[in-house]
């Protein structure tokens, strides 16, 4: 891979004093990306304590029931923390590398309004038992309705700022934001179709096998763009930024973006193994997931190379840290979810904790991880400052991080083993061996250590919520080193 890419190819080093661009819109994302993060896991934490303890779920029936909380979790998690994050960075990234303000400032902000008072809507309404009951689209449709209004909204803002840049060039970052934007708008109104009959309440068009397939091909394709392809574009962004190196292979990246555009909206049926769904579709899906992992290895291998030359920053910066360890854990889900999907795997992994231990080696460990890293970089250069307020606090949230997140993966991985294994256990006599209650209680010490690592991570997240009020709070900016930056230097 000796096709590094050149100067010009990077992202742009522009001084925040001299007015070129929009910060005011970014800096509010980027706060409310670490606002929504504590208060998105911080209800994860209860979820994981409810597991321990079943007792906490009558704290205030029937709004803290299980039930109830845990689609907010998923979605203050996805689209709260991590919608705010790709809203702050790609208005941040597609100005400097159009080299162009954006091209509304008021329907920017319109996004930053309009999205929080989705989230709202979302924390009010689902505790209240306002559900769609589908993943990752169980708001109603109302909701639905205003979250397709802020997504328009939001193309043209991006879009119009790319029609408008000054250089030809569209650096690969916005090739998967653009991608990540147009291709949930689509899943967001296909799966979104419903009949409503009152209000609060609808029902899908579609039925049966057809309404579980329109369901998953959108669940799953939620996860390979919102919360796959939009973080790329944040990686390609900010590794080379912070590690003041140029991208490993420009060529790489862009045949990393055709690959996994062309691939990932196929992978959706692994959810649906072994259900009414026709066997061909499965084998389809099965097959799709296990050739994306070239695409997703070729990205990370891309972003981790990006480093030759500049490894040792990482024993001083702890912002490339978590930009570098992301990656790492990216290539982990992006490993595991292939092997997953082959049937014979996933007839044991399907139903257990080995599949919650998945999605938050991706959810935590990378989507999680590379937002943190971005927020990092990007409140001094919005404050024009040369770093947060503590170093040495951005050094204990990456400690608490990672080691929260290890904890918390491993300890689902074996429960999910275990649960897998007892499940498929059998007497001679053809009868089970265990009940099903005997997985669950065998399941409680890692119930237990999945609390005690989800509670490292959101000390973390306040730690950060801390650090970023002292860092935005201080009367007397320093100049950025951002803005310091030599023109040819790579971003």
């Amino acid at each position: 891979m000796s096709n590094v890419a050149t100067a010009g190819d990077q992202p742009v080093h522009d001084s925040e004093a001299t007015g070129q661009y929009y910060t005011g819109v970014v800096k509010a994302f980027a706060i409310m990306t670490v606002v929504w993060g504590v208060v998105g896991m911080a209800v994860g934490v209860l979820l994981a304590a409810q597991l321990v303890w079943p007792d906490l779920n009558n704290l205030l029936q029937p709004y803290t029931h299980f039930g109830r909380l845990r689609p907010l979790h998923t979605n203050a998690v996805i689209f709260a923390f991590g919608g705010c994050a790709l809203f702050a960075t790609s208005y941040h990234v597609v100005q400097r590398t159009c080299r162009t303000r954006l091209i509304s400032n008021g329907a920017a902000w319109f996004t930053f309004w309009g999205w929080q008072l989705v989230i709202l809507a979302a924390a009010i309404t689902l505790p209240m038992g306002f559900t769609s009951s589908k993943e990752y689209a169980e708001l109603e449709w109302p909701i639905d309705i205003a979250i397709t209004i802020v997504w328009l909204v939001y193309a043209y803002v991006f879009f119009g700022t790319i029609m408008k840049r000054t250089i030809k060039h569209i650096y690969v970052a916005n090739w998967f934001y653009g991608g990540f934007i147009l291709t949930v708008a689509m899943l967001h109104v296909v799966n979104s179709m419903e009949v409503p009959v009152s209000m609060w309440k609808s029902y899908s068009v579609y039925s049966g096998a057809i309404d579980a397939m329109i369901q998953w091909w959108y669940g799953h394709n939620a996860v390979g763009f919102f919360l796959t392809a939009g973080f790329l574009g944040m990686m390609y962004y900010f590794v080379p930024k912070q590690a003041e190196r140029p991208v490993y292979s420009y060529r790489l990246s862009i045949v990393h973006f055709w690959a996994l555009i062309a691939l990932y909206i196929w992978a959706g049926p692994h959810h649906l193994h072994y259900t009414a769904l026709p066997d061909w579709t499965q084998t389809l899906g099965m097959v799709m997931s296990l050739v994306l992992w070239a695409p997703s290895w070729g990205g990370m291998i891309n972003g981790i190379m990006t480093l030759s030359g500049a490894w040792t920053k990482l024993r001083t910066d702890p912002t490339l840290r978590f930009l570098v360890v992301s990656l790492s854990f990216y290539a982990m889900a992006t490993f595991e979810g292939p092997m997953m999907a082959i049937k014979s795997v996933n007839a044991m992994s399907h139903y257990t904790d080995w599949t919650i231990g998945h999605v938050h080696s991706g959810a935590l460990g990378w989507v999680a991880m590379i937002s943190i890293g971005a927020v990092y970089h990007l409140i001094p250069v919005l404050t024009q400052r040369k770093e947060m307020w503590s170093v040495q606090l951005i050094h204990a949230h990456f400690w608490l991080a990672t080691i929260g997140t290890v904890l918390y993966i491993a300890s689902m991985w074996v429960n999910g083993l275990m649960q897998g294994l007892m499940w498929r256990a059998f007497n001679d006599d053809g009868t089970l061996t265990y009940r099903f209650v005997d997985s669950v209680e065998a399941s409680y010490p890692g119930y237990f250590v999945r609390l005690l690592g989800g509670a490292m991570f959101l000390a973390g997240m306040l730690l950060m919520l801390y650090n970023l009020y002292r860092t935005v709070s201080d009367k007397e900016p320093e100049q950025s080193s951002d803005a310091a930056a030599a023109p040819g230097q790579p971003a």
